[in-house]
């Protein structure tokens, strides 16, 4: 069935005007509201104004202006049934065949913090109410909700002899749905945050596909990747260099990228495996990056690599010596993306700006069902520090030991984390018990060629406090001079009397960190 009539109101005027100089050389009415309308008629194109159709004027600073029957029916009608052919002809109704809507900027609009009754006036209703009407009646009517879809459009018309084909029809109405329900989430979640409720009693997640990702975590796997509409750090970080991303690099990205953004000194973050194996500040990004890599340079093999300073010459030309499944930092020069560029396989990710962590809620699926939580967003600060043993640490010791608790953050449980002149020597994560987790953190701080008894005077970080004295007597055993931990236990004191024993300073956060 030849379409007759299209109906246009669009808050995205992108091709709009090329559009309806199509649909009008096709001799197919145009019926449009308010703005869609004055721009296709100033570009000198035949247009019927909504009110005219429906010969009710357009009311309340144009929130009612769509919804009529005339409207809604020419719609929904099933061109094929007796009834609904009957009732247009009684109440004076014309099919409308094409429906090309885009809605209200809603999200753009609570994106810029925009004030509340403004949020308010940018959610549409006449807009999701034609969109779903002709996305329900798909076999008489087409949607089109994306401007990315009016060349396809056009290629239907001109192949169907002014037409569209059912299966583009439902194609364009099942985007139409997700669009709707999109669209109705991001109001919902906006307004449980306007009311306080961080967990609403239905939780409505909505994000747009990124990319289809050639397989999950293994190649069984299927896999794709979403990002929010609001999203920032690795959702919105653009791929200039390398192979197509995996499951696994966007997530191991991620880790990188939220541990790094904790620092605002030049800092240099190398992941494996979603778990740091080096992470240091420098002078400059150069100094960090090395540090970094000393610190596990076996584990640094193929790993992920995050700065929070633009990559310059002197850090491209380090990392074209070895190995690097993919980089992020916000940019790069021009010259340093021409060095990496002979690295085709490596990766390189960028943020357009320095990745500053926010308070937001975290999801994570399990068999039926999603864990919600906020994100570890917080963190001790220096005058919330409990002294607990006789020695006390010093000012440069307090702020290495800060800087290893950041990194403890960021490591999977349970965590320890040895570091020197703020860079990690030694890491320990995902073990079963937390003396494990010290002995593997000795034993890497051990590995070095030029310094194996590196952990002299190191500091040390644990996620959870520690239930047992003994993971302090094992730090004991290789020269740790001061811990960082959050303290709790039953024997607290034990412990505190073994650190007071081996003259360890030792300090209580207060605050736990596990990462599961």
């Amino acid at each position: 069935m030849k379409i007759q009539r299209a109906l246009l109101s669009v808050s995205d005027k992108t091709g709009l005007i090329e559009l309806a100089r199509f649909l009008d050389k096709k001799n197919i009415e145009l019926l449009s509201t308010g703005g869609t309308a004055k721009a296709i008629r100033d570009a000198g194109i035949k247009v019927k104004d909504v009110s005219e159709h429906t010969g009710f004027p357009e009311i309340m600073d144009g929130r009612v202006k769509t919804l009529h029957p005339k409207i809604h029916g020419g719609l929904l009608a099933c061109l094929d049934d007796k009834e609904h052919v009957q009732a247009m002809q009684e109440n004076d109704i014309f099919p409308i065949g094409l429906v090309i809507v885009n809605l209200y900027p809603f999200e753009e609009t609570v994106k810029r913090n925009a004030p509340f009754h403004e949020a308010i006036e940018n959610i549409d209703i006449g807009g999701p109410s034609m969109v779903r009407s002709a996305a329900k009646n798909h076999a008489f009517t087409t949607v089109i909700t994306d401007s990315s879809d009016y060349d396809s459009l056009k290629r239907e018309i001109e192949a169907n002899e002014g037409a569209t084909s059912l299966e583009f029809k439902k194609k364009m109405a099942a985007k139409a749905f997700s669009r709707t329900a999109s669209y109705d989430a991001s109001i919902s979640n906006w307004f449980a945050k306007q009311v306080g409720d961080n967990f609403p009693k239905t939780l409505t997640v909505s994000a747009k596909l990124r990319q289809d990702l050639r397989y999950g975590e293994n190649p069984h796997q299927a896999a794709a990747f979403y990002s929010f509409d609001d999203s920032y750090g690795i959702g919105s970080a653009q791929q200039i260099q390398g192979k197509e991303l995996s499951y696994n690099n966007i997530n191991d990205a991620d880790a990188a990228l939220q541990l790094v953004s904790e620092f605002e000194d030049p800092a240099a973050v190398i992941i494996k495996h979603a778990n740091p194996c080096g992470a240091a500040i420098g002078r400059d990004l150069l100094e960090a990056y090395e540090r970094a890599l000393e610190s596990d340079p076996v584990s640094a093999f193929g790993g992920i690599i995050a700065f929070n300073e633009p990559i310059g010459e002197d850090v491209a030309a380090a990392l074209s010596k070895m190995f690097v499944e993919a980089v992020i930092a916000p940019s790069i020069t021009e010259r340093a993306r021409e060095m990496l560029a002979a690295k085709k396989n490596m990766r390189v990710l960028l943020t357009g700006k320095k990745t500053l962590l926010k308070r937001e809620l975290t999801y994570k699926s399990v068999a039926g069902g999603l864990l919600v939580q906020e994100n570890d967003f917080n963190f001790a600060n220096e005058s919330e520090l409990l002294c607990v043993t006789k020695r006390k640490p010093t000012e440069d010791e307090m702020r290495e030991l800060l800087f290893t608790f950041r990194v403890c953050k960021h490591v999977k449980s349970n965590a320890i984390v040895l570091s020197k002149n703020k860079a990690t020597i030694g890491i320990g994560a995902g073990q079963m018990s937390r003396v494990d987790s010290v002995r593997i953190a000795a034993m890497k701080a051990s590995d070095s060629k030029t310094n194996p008894n590196r952990a002299q005077g190191s500091v040390l970080a644990s996620d959870a406090f520690f239930p047992f004295a003994d993971g302090l007597l094992e730090a004991a055993k290789i020269g740790v001079k001061a811990i960082i931990q959050p303290g709790g236990s039953v024997r607290d004191e034990e412990v505190i009397q073994a650190a007071n024993a081996n003259n360890i300073a030792m300090v209580f956060t207060g605050m736990r960190h596990f990462k599961h």
